[in-house]
């Protein structure tokens, strides 16, 4: 009876962490933070709604989930062919495409009935189109070329604006500013992590690097010109808000810094080089928008 209760457990936890894997789930965490810094940059502390944070919480954990489980039911057979993707469930046939799909069905659907009737119409319509747009038309795009990378980063800059309509149920400059951030940023943070896994993706015939050449001082350049102009657009947020110097200040250090390992990448052209620009994007993105907060 115990080894049968310690098989269903550790079936269970499987289960799990197969469907934590299948919607990308640490991915999904950091979209939600980004959509709820959105949020808190259009409220002051006495307006934050509890139900409202649980909604826009729940609902873009559910959109993005649905969106990346979307994604991997259509690139099954691609995924097997990179050693990154081969052991996620559908793939390595621990789940059924089907599976997969009910899955993705249910968390859309409901996430974004969720974000529409628990914050506002606006709000659903944004989570609609960004599950739209990544599923049906940046994923068959990776296999055209870095125009699937330019499509890709407008649902990817959807949540801070989604966070601020969700709060102010209206758009405007200052969520428009905030997308233009996170849409900027994506390009230097995606191609670093398209110059890392270039081998990977050109087993698949991904074409996401900005130069036709792959890995080349072309694509080191354009991830350069995109970290450069990060800097001056990432200031736009405070600009048109607060004005505060001090944060101006740190943003700026932050872009420097972020750029600086774009031009070691320029100079080195090397995957080493562009693990520490993937991950100093990492670092970036959330920094700056808590320095927003302020």
């Amino acid at each position: 009876m115990k080894a049968r209760t310690a098989s269903i457990t550790v079936s269970l936890k499987a289960k799990v962490a197969d469907y934590a894997q299948l919607t990308k789930m640490r991915l999904a965490s950091l979209v939600v933070f980004s959509a709820l810094t959105g949020y808190f940059f259009a409220i002051d502390l006495h307006q934050v709604n509890a139900l409202e944070i649980m909604f826009l919480i729940v609902g873009g954990f559910m959109v993005t989930g649905s969106s990346n489980a979307f994604n991997q039911i259509i690139e099954r057979d691609l995924d097997k062919l990179m050693k990154r993707t081969a052991d996620r469930p559908i793939p390595d046939g621990r789940m059924e495409p089907m599976e997969g799909l009910i899955i993705a069905g249910i968390l859309g659907v409901v996430g974004v009935l969720l974000l529409w009737f628990g914050l506002n119409p606006l709000s659903g319509l944004l989570g609609t189109l960004a599950l739209f747009l990544y599923v049906a038309v940046y994923t068959p795009l990776k296999r055209v070329g870095p125009i699937a990378v330019f499509v890709g980063a407008f649902p990817g800059a959807i949540p801070p604006m989604l966070g601020y309509v969700a709060a102010t149920n209206d758009f405007g400059l200052i969520p428009g500013v905030l997308f233009a951030t996170q849409f900027i940023w994506q390009f230097p943070h995606f191609w670093a992590i398209a110059w890392k896994a270039d081998d990977d993706y050109t087993k698949a015939g991904f074409r996401l690097m900005p130069s036709s050449k792959g890995k080349s001082k072309t694509s080191a350049f354009y991830i350069l010109i995109y970290s450069l102009f990060l800097i001056p657009i990432s200031l736009f947020p405070i600009i048109f808000t607060t004005g505060n110097s001090i944060v101006l200040t740190l943003v700026t250090l932050m872009g420097v810094a972020f750029a600086w390992y774009a031009v070691q990448l320029f100079n080195k052209m090397d995957d080493k080089a562009a693990l520490k620009l993937m991950f100093a994007s990492f670092v970036y993105l959330p920094i700056v928008q808590l320095l927003y907060l302020i």
